[in-house]
């Protein structure tokens, strides 16, 4: 059986990226993505949290900028974990192998595309 996870967005950065560390001591940023739909008279914004490794996290923590248009190429990652009441919380994210910048970044305000992606794990 064949199967596939692959998504592609296009839309504005909704806060700063943010660059950590794992414990093996790869970086990973995280950021979140709003995406604008319209149907007829009425639009609605779709939220997607986006989460980079290596090389990407850190290019995407050095040019990414709240309000900025970029595309996203990756697969969905669902995590899930109970709190201490007993409730289960799932979180879906996701996980990009490819990002293009749109627009301005922060190290250079002209108009800018910048396609950063899979040669870079």
């Amino acid at each position: 059986m064949v199967s596939l996870n692959n998504v592609s967005i296009i839309g504005n950065v909704g806060k700063e990226a943010e660059m950590r560390f794992a414990p093996s001591g790869k970086p990973v940023t995280s950021f979140s993505v709003a995406v604008n739909s319209r149907l007829g008279e009425s639009e609605t914004t779709e939220w997607f949290n986006v989460v980079a490794w290596n090389k990407l996290a850190e290019i995407c923590n050095q040019y990414l900028t709240k309000g900025q248009q970029v595309y996203v190429e990756g697969r969905f990652q669902t995590k899930s974990w109970e709190d201490k009441d007993g409730a289960k919380h799932y979180k879906t994210e996701i996980i990009a192998n490819k990002v293009l910048f749109l627009g301005q970044h922060k190290q250079d305000e002209t108009e800018n595309t910048k396609d950063i992606g899979e040669d870079l794990f």
